[in-house]
């Protein structure tokens, strides 16, 4: 026999199905406005690099993060801007990450970009990456004691040229010029090396004249200068144009056949002769680590400046036997590594 339910068991029935349509329904709503709290809550890393886009660099820099504890898209955000060597980009880039209340920024490339960092925010705090003297630069007060809100670390690429200079002469005892190769839009790097590298080829009887080159274009201008002016070796100025364009610059190098060093693997890799210089992706890390300590709550004023102290020499054995060079095996044991 069937039963019909009475009216008052049906309306007790249709008060339940109504609380739980109205527990269902707000967790719905609940679940994504809990989501969106909890994203807003995630801290964001401003990373501003005078290169063009580098996944080896950024991945370097993430992987610093990660020593302290921070994975993008889990509990840390980044807001990447690559200014790919357009200086005059810079205190836009900069801007646009301060208006967003970034927690820190991560700042790569010559010591004007940090500087504009620098001046765009007294706040927020500010990791940064220079191949130059940060108190000469006016980065910070001192290296043990930044101060303010700016930290970083150097790798000193500006005091390279005495080590080039050293061993373009061993390589090549009898070439008397050398020339150096200079983006005139990043001032205050080459500056400090043009004076380096000079003092150290005078102390030795060489000669160093300056090429300049401040776009892709000027590039095959500028290496044929230095092969009408007799240059034994090219010597290139760090500087992100220059970087994102190793390739062009090797290319040419082998053309004129002007043996040359520049700061990055990325050269020879590419088909230059040699790099000598920091190791830039220990660099890259170094910076990610600080950001993750300052996310943790360190003060950028009581970070010291960190001095990179690994370095890497690299030659490319192929494109010395195309140039014609005899390197001895003397020569080649200092190499980190030698790319056949």
């Amino acid at each position: 026999m069937i039963r019909s339910s009475s009216p008052l068991t049906m309306l007790l029935s249709r008060h339940t199905r109504r609380r739980e349509f109205i527990t269902l329904l707000g967790g719905a709503v609940t679940w994504p406005l809990a989501a969106r709290a909890q994203q807003s809550a995630m801290p964001v890393v401003g990373f501003l690099s005078d290169f063009a886009e580098n996944a080896d660099l950024a991945t370097a820099f993430r992987n610093g993060l990660g020593e302290a504890g921070f994975v993008e898209g889990r509990n840390v955000a980044i807001e990447y801007r690559w200014a790919a060597s357009q200086y005059d980009q810079v205190p836009r880039l900069v801007a646009d990450l301060v208006r967003r209340q970034v927690a820190v920024i991560a700042v790569t490339g010559t010591p004007d970009t940090a500087l504009a960092a620098k001046k765009a925010t007294a706040t927020i705090p500010i990791v940064f990456t220079t191949g130059n003297d940060p108190v000469k630069a006016g980065l910070v007060a001192a290296l043990n004691k930044p101060g303010g809100n700016i930290t970083g670390v150097t790798t000193m690429n500006a005091q390279l040229g005495s080590k080039w200079v050293g061993l373009m002469h061993d390589l090549l005892p009898k070439a008397t010029r050398f020339v150096l190769l200079v983006n005139p839009g990043a001032r205050t790097m080459s500056a400090e090396m043009v004076a380096e590298t000079q003092d150290a080829a005078t102390a030795i009887g060489l000669q160093v004249e300056v090429v300049y080159a401040g776009s892709s274009g000027e590039l095959n201008t500028a290496l044929a200068a230095a092969a009408e002016k007799r240059a034994g070796a090219l010597m290139i100025v760090p500087d992100a144009l220059f970087l994102d364009r190793c390739a062009q610059i090797a290319e040419l190098a082998l053309h004129h056949r002007l043996p040359a060093i520049f700061v990055n693997r990325a050269f020879p890799e590419a088909g230059g002769l040699m790099s000598y210089a920091s190791d830039w992706t220990d660099t890259f890390r170094q910076v990610g680590v600080y950001c993750g300590r300052i996310l943790n709550g360190a003060k950028p004023a009581n970070l010291p400046v960190q001095l990179s102290t690994r370095f890497r020499f690299v030659i490319n054995l192929k494109t010395a036997k195309a140039l014609g060079l005899n390197i001895s095996d003397n020569f080649l044991t200092l190499a980190d590594e030698v790319i056949e």
